[in-house]
């Protein structure tokens, strides 16, 4: 069993550090979404920003370069005719048309490295929006992981826990029965065969009687032997019916569970009121072992551990379905919370799932327990 807890822990364990290594990813990677989508929107604007300088450029460059050809034009007739201008007239047109080439150079040159660094801008966007897309197509699979971790491993938990509930109740079962073979092995030893070899011994003492003192005294043990006999039948008949009543062959379901019912309210000095509904019919054998067990469970539960003082039992058979509803008035549980030794839960969950049925319990400590059940047989 400790070895089972501690294999239990390390799964909890593995488990919860992979969905927190799952999580902190996903939140890393959605933390590199956020940051490219923002350096996205800044770049985008500074593009923007850009390509109106570009145009700005081009239109100043342009009109410059008509001036820069008007200047060397005029540059060009005064070298042709440089004895009709004065030396400082000849500088200054010459200092106008090398300004104005020195202004066109430096803005075609801003414009190219304007360019340059738009076509940069718009290849890191193109790579930021491929990784805008692949963080958020990553983010979703990761969702999906982690809600397979977080859901689906929580039913493999749980299927193992159910595993080992069932193993567990496997174990309790053969534990049951040789704690069954025992009781039946006491009750017969202390019951019919203490009372068969009292009959035998008696049976020698009529013998007796009768060579001693005639035969009114041994007609008197006589009847004394057979209300032995009696009493041993009676208990022979009382352990088959706890090991399966006849009458649940010969009569059905209805008959038998009248019998036990009020049986066990007169052992128990309680009430138990018994109420069946729809047209009473028979189902094949393995249907009425079923349910009555399955009633003698819920009952001998609120018996046993409800403490309850009254008890109602009520079978509805309807075409397709018989539903059982066992209702006490007992101390009442948390179904939720987990009972060592509670296989008689167990076994009659068990025993429902194999007949395809459903079963529910309704209870809540201080407030009784109502157990349902329904079981899908045809007509």
């Amino acid at each position: 069993m400790r070895n089972r807890k501690t294999g239990d822990k390390a799964l909890d364990f593995i488990i919860n550090e992979m969905v927190d290594t799952v999580t902190n990813s996903k939140d890393e990677i959605f933390q590199i979404g956020e940051e490219s989508r923002s350096e996205f929107e800044n770049l985008n604007k500074e593009l923007n920003d850009i390509k109106q300088q570009v145009i700005s450029l081009i239109d100043e460059g342009d009109k410059l370069e008509q001036k820069v050809r008007f200047s060397r034009m005029r540059l060009s007739e005064v070298s042709k005719q440089f004895q009709q201008y004065s030396e400082e007239e000849i500088r200054e047109v010459y200092e106008q048309t090398h300004g104005l080439q020195m202004d066109l150079s430096m803005k075609r040159e801003k414009e190219k490295q304007l360019r340059k660094r738009r076509d940069d801008i718009e290849l890191r966007l193109r790579n930021l929006d491929e990784t805008i897309e692949r963080a958020e197509a990553l983010a979703g699979k990761i969702s999906v992981v982690l809600d397979y971790l977080t859901e689906d491993f929580q039913h493999v938990t749980a299927a193992l826990e159910d595993a080992k509930e069932k193993q567990e109740f496997g174990l309790q079962i053969i534990e049951a029965q040789e704690e069954e073979r025992r009781r039946l092995s006491r009750e017969i030893h202390d019951g019919p065969a203490q009372m068969l070899a009292n009959v035998m011994l008696r049976s020698d003492l009529v013998e007796r009687t009768f060579r001693e003192k005639g035969v009114a005294e041994a007609k008197k043990e006589m009847k004394s032997v057979r209300s032995m006999v009696r009493s041993a039948l009676y208990e022979v008949r009382r352990i088959i019916y706890d090991l399966r009543p006849m009458a649940l062959d010969d009569l059905g379901i209805v008959p038998t569970l009248k019998k036990y019912l009020n049986t066990v309210g007169d052992y128990n000095d309680l009430e138990i009121s018994f109420t069946s509904f729809g047209e009473e019919r028979r189902f094949e054998s393995k249907y009425e072992v079923a349910l009555f067990r399955l009633i003698q469970e819920a009952v001998q539960n609120a018996v046993k551990h409800a403490q309850a003082s009254h008890i109602q039992v009520k079978i509805e058979m309807k075409p397709a379905q018989t539903m059982i509803i066992v209702k006490d008035d007992g101390k009442g549980f948390d179904p939720s919370a987990k009972r060592d030794k509670s296989f008689g839960l167990v076994g009659m969950r068990e025993r429902v799932d194999m007949l395809d049925g459903e079963l529910s319990i309704d209870s809540s400590p201080g407030e009784g327990t109502i157990v349902t059940i329904k079981i899908p047989i045809n007509s």
